[in-house]
């Protein structure tokens, strides 16, 4: 993760670009952004690579720093998603994260079944009873339910999967802080991750699966609301 000045400066330059205040086929200056921003140029540089490294942007020799359509954008990045979660589109975005993830929870959710350790099956357990007390705390809850939806993706034992961790991350705490969770989780959504956590125990897939599914399709629901 990039931090301090570069890091300020990619917070700034990043959203603009999301946002399409920069947009696609802009040229990026060093030298307007070094007094645009205040900052040095190996400042700005260090932020100009990472957000090449992200797709957002080209570096071409004679041409400089070009923005990139949508349609090149690593839109799997979290900072990506962050970026675009805090800006004017941030329905469309939750709604094509939470379309994604149903896709592939479920899914997920039927392989841990199969292929999750007993040490996995019981961090499921353990978070599941986690969740069910701290309903009333929601950054707590935030947090054991994005562990227990990197857990269950890991217990798939399939590495794509797997990856999808810091997206499903980066949704969940964005649907938090942006004040689209009720104040208090919904009882149903609690009782079906204990219902996966016990699935994934008792090795039963079918069951497993219907019950991410029945989580996933209640997030579209409440969104298309």
């Amino acid at each position: 993760m990039t931090s301090g000045l570069p890091g300020r400066l990619l917070d700034d330059i990043g959203p603009a670009i999301v946002s399409g205040e920069y947009p696609a086929g802009a040229v990026l200056r060093t030298e307007e952004l070094e007094r645009a921003f205040q900052v040095s140029r190996t400042v700005v540089r260090e932020a100009l690579r990472v957000l090449e490294a992200m797709r957002l942007v080209s570096s071409k020799r004679r041409v400089g720093i070009t923005v990139l359509p949508r349609t090149d954008w690593n839109l799997y990045d979290p900072r990506v998603i962050r970026w675009r979660l805090d800006g004017s589109d941030r329905a469309d975005q939750l709604r094509s994260l939470t379309e994604l993830r149903s896709a592939t929870e479920p899914v997920a959710a039927a392989l841990a079944a199969v292929r999750a350790t007993p040490e996995q099956a019981g961090q499921l357990t353990e978070l599941a009873v986690q969740l069910r007390s701290t309903t009333h705390d929601l950054e707590a809850f935030l947090g054991h339910d994005i562990a227990f939806h990197r857990v269950l993706l890991a217990a798939s034992g399939n590495d794509m999967f797997c990856q999808l961790g810091d997206v499903v991350d980066a949704v969940l705490t964005g649907r938090t802080h942006h004040h689209l969770m009720p104040e208090t989780p919904k009882p149903e959504a609690v009782r079906l991750h204990v219902a996966v956590a016990e699935a994934v125990a008792a090795g039963d897939p079918v069951r497993a699966e219907a019950s991410m599914r029945a989580i996933v399709t209640e997030v579209l629901d409440d969104l298309r609301r």
